[in-house]
């Protein structure tokens, strides 16, 4: 489990590539303010659009040049992009490494859940999977608490740092490539349907697109909302909420049911969560109980959702390309989340938010069980 706790590492240093803008933001705004507010929103952001853009794209890559000489790549390339960073350079400059960073973080993103699955023992690798979808709680959980006391420059030397330090211990001890991982790319856009269209490529994709969508939009809208004496508890209490259920309960559900019906399970948990929070709405308690029932809900989600990866894909490269998927659904279910919910929010108050999250849940649960028919009448 050591290797496959490395990598869970570098995919807290791919989530820090977020994190570390997202915690400066105001402070980044001396030096790139005066490019307007869509520009300094652009450094934060283009690392999601990469992934949006690329994603599918990436897993592909990955399963033709072999997961270790890609992650050891990415790993030093996002380390020299936040060397550069900490120098503060011009603002096109700064925005050309987050783009090359945006390739950095895609690229570990699909390497580690694809690796982790082949390095794991067989019965751990449901907790192994449920580790590693916990990366980006984690560190926004660290990076609140370090990051106002750490100089800009500080932590984008700390982050090189850190990306520097895991390249060189994953260089010593992840497994070569086997020889057999570089297939040939062939027609990218017809591999692009492939994926999309395989019950078993693209399921876990199709699911998680609906938690990425709700979970980064309710991170974001609820604190704002909710009674200020509550406010910190259900901004801090939700992400460790989610990170612990799905590393208890959430392992223990997967030993016991496959992980697409606890990825369709989670769903239907979390529709009473989000019925709570539209009738406790503006009730501090009830608002923070809703919050962190719903939380719970999609906390088991997301670590089914990286668990169902190898329970529907038993090759590498079936592996890399869902984990593409994967990264290239979620994308853009964090990019279009926030601002859709956001405008239901406030044109038709929390009946409408309510509305669309009990939808999205459903659809959560309906794609999975269209796939799974699919699967069964062997379409795949």
């Amino acid at each position: 489990m050591l290797i496959v706790l490395l990598l869970w590492a570098a995919g807290l240093g791919a989530a820090a590539q977020f994190g570390k803008i997202s915690i400066l933001y105001e402070t980044l705004r001396a030096s790139y303010g005066g490019n307007g507010e869509v520009a300094l929103g652009l450094v934060v952001s283009i690392v999601g659009m990469v992934g949006l853009i690329f994603g599918t794209t990436a897993g592909l890559l990955v399963a033709r040049i072999g997961p270790r000489r890609a992650i050891l790549a990415a790993l030093a390339a996002g380390a020299a992009m936040s060397a550069l960073q900490s120098l503060m350079p011009a603002y096109p400059l700064m925005l050309a490494s987050r783009i090359v960073e945006g390739a950095s973080h895609l690229t570990i993103v699909v390497v580690g859940p694809t690796m982790i699955a082949a390095l794991a023992p067989e019965h751990r690798r449901p907790l192994a999977m449920t580790i590693w979808s916990s990366f980006f709680g984690v560190t926004y959980t660290i990076l609140a608490l370090i990051g106002p006391h750490v100089a800009p420059t500080g932590l984008f030397l700390g982050h090189a740092a850190y990306m520097a330090t895991l390249a060189v211990i994953l260089a010593l001890t992840l497994p070569s490539d086997p020889r057999h991982s570089h297939p040939p790319l062939g027609n990218l856009l017809a591999q692009h349907a492939a994926i999309y269209l395989s019950p078993r490529l693209a399921a876990p994709a199709m699911g998680f697109c609906c938690y990425t969508f709700l979970y980064v939009a309710i991170l974001t809208l609820l604190p704002p909302e909710t009674p200020e004496t509550h406010r910190a508890l259900i901004a801090a209490g939700m992400p460790l909420v989610s990170i612990v259920v799905s590393l208890t309960l959430g392992v223990r559900l997967l030993g016991r049911m496959s992980a697409v019906r606890l990825v369709q399970s989670g769903y239907a948990a979390a529709i009473p969560g989000f019925l709570l929070l539209w009738l406790t709405w503006g009730q501090g308690a009830g608002m923070v109980a809703g919050g962190f029932l719903l939380s719970a809900a999609l906390g088991i989600v997301q670590g089914a959702s990286f668990a169902s990866i190898p329970e529907l894909n038993a090759s590498p490269e079936d592996r890399a390309r869902a984990a593409g998927a994967v990264a290239q659904l979620g994308n853009l279910g964090t990019t279009t989340g926030t601002p859709v919910l956001a405008a239901l929010l406030a044109s038709a108050g929390p009946p409408g938010l309510t509305l669309a999250a009990v939808l999205l849940c459903l659809a959560g649960i309906a794609v999975h069980q269209l796939q799974a028919r699919r699967r069964a009448r062997r379409f795949d």
